[in-house]
Formats: structure tokens, sequence, C-alpha cells
């Protein structure tokens, strides 16, 4: 842990007088209090600003902690005016709080609302900090050199599309678009046969900055409001024959999706751990490299990946997992790095902004991002407990993403849920 970034809001012993945030593997407790934005089922009117807690969501504007603000402008407070809104909420929802009665009337039922996308979501770029990922995708494409030579010096991205973002239970058809075989003399049009998700965690942006003013290393982490889990879903084979020479396009605009509820930097702090290199790789240059990205830039969270076929579905049976890896073992790069670099030629930021960690894959075979790393191309199909195979995704699958964070001496927070569901391709 990290005693400097901790406060009262993330004491062990810290009990809320909403019960359900003391069930064991609540994702929500008192600790996390992540933000999101939601609206009561069947309603018309405008999303409000919510944070979870337990099973609940706390109407922020209805405890009279904010005004008529909307999350975008909450997002762009200053760090130290974000901590002071995390400890009142904090001390309101703790138990003997005077504040009891009268929030119990700003509650409202998760089941009984509508999340959407916990801001508005102006730009998106999707990095590329997943090492392991890198190798092994390489190594299936360029054997002799799996790693570019550039990818140890600069956190590789591209930018996204922000206006295909949609939150968990998202529902899309499978992406059509141009594809090549190998052997074909021109390529062909029609819907993709090897479509994936994509691991990762999305980092939103708080604190903006002005045109020409980059951010350094040292204040990257304050201009950071927070984390959601993302399924940057990819059709593998569009990619292999749009991305050169300038990257991917149609095989990945189509969807992604994120968790609805953000947790905030400040929840994570308990979940801190050391940024290192593995001895003998280059060291970050100094406009990437800090002191206190080498005490605490690393992220402890533990994601899993599970996948529900409709067979599956139908026949009542669970998810099964695919994934699980920790952070701290697959990210090259930390987010402070993302945000700095990002900044470095003058680009600015705004709150709300997307920045995607790209396919997070640990060392192990089990630990892979992706369907593309896990069937090793396609070459070796995952065998199912039901008998199904795959390969890659398949109409009527879904996939969800779980992430939680866990360590001695810390209570345990989550980052909630994702899943989308592949439909058949439009006219299919």
């Amino acid at each position: 842990m990290n005693p400097d970034r901790l406060d009262p809001t993330h004491d062990p012993a810290l009990r809320s007088w909403v019960s359900s945030a003391h069930v064991p593997g609540c994702d929500f407790p008192i600790q996390n209090l992540p933000f999101g934005r939601f609206r009561p089922f069947g309603s018309s009117e405008a999303f409000r600003i919510g944070v979870a807690i337990g099973d609940q969501v706390l109407d922020l504007r209805a405890t009279g902690l904010i005004g008529d603000e909307d999350m975008n402008a909450l997002m762009g407070h200053t760090r130290e005016a974000r901590q002071r809104l995390r400890a009142a909420i904090s001390a309101g929802l703790a138990q003997g709080s005077d504040r009891q009665a009268a929030w119990s009337k700003a509650l409202l039922p998760q089941s009984a609302v509508e999340l959407t996308v916990p801001c508005r979501i102006g730009d998106y770029t999707d990095f590329y900090t997943g090492i392991h990922h890198a190798r092994t995708v390489g190594s299936l494409f360029r054997p002799d050199a799996p790693l570019l030579p550039n990818y140890q010096w600069v956190p590789i991205g591209y930018h996204g599309r922000a206006s295909s973002i949609g939150i968990s239970g998202q529902r899309f058809k499978r992406p059509q678009g141009q594809t090549k075989a190998a052997d074909a003399k021109e390529p062909a049009f029609g819907p993709s046969k090897r479509l994936d998700y994509e691991l990762e965690l999305g980092f939103l942006v708080g604190q903006g900055n002005a045109l020409g003013q980059p951010i350094s290393i040292e204040q990257a982490e304050a201009h950071l409001f927070g984390v959601t889990l993302l399924n940057d879903w990819s059709a593998r084979d569009i990619q292999a024959w749009e991305y050169q020479p300038l990257g991917p396009f149609l095989s990945k605009n189509f969807a992604t999706t994120l968790s609805p509820w953000i947790v905030t930097m400040e929840a994570l702090a308990p979940f801190r751990a050391p940024f290192e290199r593995p001895a003998g790789d280059p060291q970050p240059l100094p406009y990437l490299d800090a002191p206190s990205n080498r005490a605490a830039g690393a992220l402890d969270i533990i994601l899993e990946v599970l996948l529900q076929t409709a067979k599956m579905r139908e026949a009542g049976e669970a998810p099964v997992r695919l994934t699980r890896v920790n952070v701290r073992d697959a990210a090259y790069w930390t987010a402070a790095q993302l945000v700095t670099h990002h900044t470095v030629n003058g680009c600015n930021l705004q709150p709300g902004d997307l920045l995607g960690s790209g396919t997070l894959s640990g060392p192990r075979p089990d630990e892979a991002g992706s369907l593309l790393e896990l069937t090793l191309g396609g070459k070796q199909p995952i065998e199912l407990p039901n008998g199904e195979r795959r390969s890659f995704l398949e109409d009527g699958d879904t996939l969800i993403l779980r992430g939680f964070c866990e360590r001695e001496g810390a209570v345990r927070i989550g980052l909630g849920e994702v899943s989308g569901t592949v439909e058949p391709a439009q006219g299919g």
C-alpha cells in the first residue's frame, strides 16, 4: 500500500448503514463509491449522477452535495475537490451518520434504474500497453521480430470511435467489411468470420489541459478521474487486411463496451504497486519517468473473461471463465505515462476523454486477453465444458468482463461487470 495516498475513506473498519454494502464479494462497499449516470426505469427524464453503494444507487444531487452540474463538469474539478467530495459521500454513508434519514430517501435499487455511458466521451484513444499480447500477436505475424522496434520506447495508440461506445448489456451486429484470404487474388466483402474480444481497462480523463500545454508525468495522475472495464471488440480478418499502413479502422469502430461505473483513482489508492521494467529492457525516456510513477504507477487489479454461448444460455448453464490476469503483470506502460505521452506534443485532453489500455494479457497461456491468443490465431480452438468449440466468437455468444481489487489490509472493491452479445450481421 501507499500510506501517503490513504485517508479515512479507505479504512478497512469503515462500515455503511446500507446493509448490502457488506455482502461478501460485493463490488461496491463504502470504500469504493464509483460514479455513474442513471434514471428510473421507464423514465424519460435526464440522466443524473449516481454513486454505487452495495446494490443501491445514491442520487448525488438529492444529497445536496452537488448542484446542477453534469458528470463531465464534476470530472473536471481539481483532484483536491474530488477528494473532498469523496470524503463527504463516505461520511454521509457511514454507520452512525446523522444524514442517514435524509439520504435513505436518495437511494434507489440498482435493479430499478437504467444506466448509461457514465459520461460524455468526446474522444477515444486506444493504446497497446499489454506487452505479452503484443509479443504473442506479433509472433503470429512476424515470427522473427514479434515486437516492433518502437514498442519499448513509445506508448503506441490509435484514435478510436466514440459514437459506438455502449455500456454493459450492449448487443451489436456482427460487422461486415473487406477481407482477403492469403491465397486469394482480390478481397471479398461480407461478415467477419474472426470476431474477437479484447480485455482492457479504460482510463477516463478528469481535469483537462489547454492546447499546447503538455501534462508532465508528475502531474498526470491528477488529470485522471478513474477507471472502467472496457471490451474493444475486434474483427481480426477485417483488421488484417485494412491495418497497413494507418492502423485499425472498420475492424474496431463498430462497437466498444464499457462498465457503467467509474472507479475513481482515489478508490484505487490501496491497490497501487511499483512500476518496474524487466531487467535488460530500456528504461522510459525522461519525460515518461518520475519517482512517483516508479514507486506506485502500476495497478493491482484482477481481470476475468467469461463466455456464455447461446446453447449454454438456453440450457441454463453459467458462463465459463476463459481468462484471469493481473493488470500489474500485463501492462508495459502506466496510466500516467499514457496521459503524458498523449499531451507531450501539445494535444489537449478534455474531461470524459477515454484512454483504452489495449489488450491486457499475462505471460501464461491462460492469461490471454483475446481469442486470437487463446487459440493461436484460430489454429487451436478451445473446448468448452458442454463440448462446444470456439476459435472466434459466434452469433449469440455473450462475453463478460469482470474486475476487482483484493489485498491484505484493504477491503475488496470491484469494477462491476461488462457484458456484450453478438447478433447476426445485418441481413444475415
